[in-house]
């Protein structure tokens, strides 16, 4: 078995990462920590996983407590991995974040769209991409990886092989994003109030999202990004849109680029959100409009597994030398 910690396990992608280690057949949970509710146990706060952990207390985010472990998963809000990663690489064997504090290549791009430089900006070279479907190779070699979240992940499936074969423009490319509420951490807000966000349907961070460098790095394209909130809890549709290099037919570039990959899911229905809730899963189609000459990709997959938990735990597989699929689950819940 290998001993793995989390950092900030009493959050949305924190318990996440507690449903699915319970079914890991080679991971044990060996440290649990959460600051604000340090002291309280994991079934308290969420009884949903008091089965699997009825005497799990969460600690304080200590690295010395990580001493000897194999693996540390960091769920925590921006910002604070920085200050935690130096003193976690003297301890543990390998560590995934979940935050953005390391997924950019250039410093330079922190101060301009977190607001704050970079403390070790040094570091940011040492972290592989935790992306596996597009790069797979850099995370089995790597001990640090900064996995991407969930709208960087959609966009990223659904564009990347079309610009890997040159096959759309890599310029004014669209991508319109609707998640479900639990993209936004379980943090109270007043945004995010049942009464706020019930029969509504709202887009936020217009040209300035945070995430559009990232998607832009792992796209290898400039792109106008457009989120939304939806009134759901659970899911990501990105439905993006880009102008043709040639004639090939981005829906065959798509199933030939991910014939091999057991997470995602190639097919001619347009996906919905609830065909991948509670699966690691990532559901794909792709057309070309020859009436207006533009290409549209689709992508669906639940935030909190395939956009962010359960995409770090198969992170975590490859670094560690386990097989990929190891733990994660490939059918959803329905209805």
């Amino acid at each position: 078995m290998r001993r793995v910690g989390i950092f900030g396990a009493s959050g949305y992608t924190g318990v996440e990462l507690l449903r699915l280690l319970a079914g890991h057949p080679e991971f044990e949970v060996a440290l649990a920590t959460a600051d604000s509710n340090a002291g309280t146990t994991a079934a308290a706060l969420y009884p949903s996983v008091a089965a699997a952990y009825p005497d799990l207390v969460f600690a304080e985010a200590d690295p010395e407590l990580a001493e000897g472990l194999d693996l540390v998963f960091l769920a925590l809000p921006h910002g604070a991995s920085q200050g935690l990663v130096p003193e976690l690489r003297k301890r543990v064997g390998h560590v995934v974040d979940l935050a953005a504090d390391f997924r950019l290549r250039d410093p330079a791009a922190y101060p301009r769209w977190y607001g704050a430089e970079h403390v070790v900006p040094e570091l940011l070279d040492e972290f592989a991409f935790g992306l596996p479907e597009l790069f797979r190779s850099e995370i089995e070699e790597a001990e640090l990886v900064a996995a991407p979240g969930c709208y960087v992940t959609a966009a990223a499936l659904a564009l990347a092989p079309l610009v890997r074969a040159g096959a759309v423009e890599t310029n004014g490319i669209i991508v319109d994003a609707a998640s479900g509420t639990s993209g936004a951490g379980r943090g109270l807000k007043a945004s995010m109030h049942f009464a706020a966000v019930d029969e509504d349907f709202s887009a936020y961070g217009l040209l300035d999202h945070r995430h559009t460098p990232e998607m832009e790095q792992a796209i290898g394209a400039q792109l106008l990004f457009t989120p939304h909130l939806a009134p759901m809890t659970r899911g990501i549709l990105a439905t993006c849109y880009a102008r043709p290099v040639g004639d090939a037919d981005p829906l065959a570039i798509l199933r030939e680029f991910y014939a091999d990959e057991p997470f995602v899911v190639v097919g001619r229905n347009a996906p919905s959100t609830k065909a991948t809730r509670g699966s690691n899963c990532a559901h794909l189609t792709a057309r070309y409009d020859e009436r207006t000459g533009w290409i549209v990709v689709l992508s669906a997959l639940d935030n909190l597994v395939k956009g962010a938990s359960g995409q770090a735990v198969q992170c975590a597989n490859l670094a560690l030398g386990l097989p990929e699929t190891t733990g994660l689950p490939i059918v959803g819940l329905y209805p």
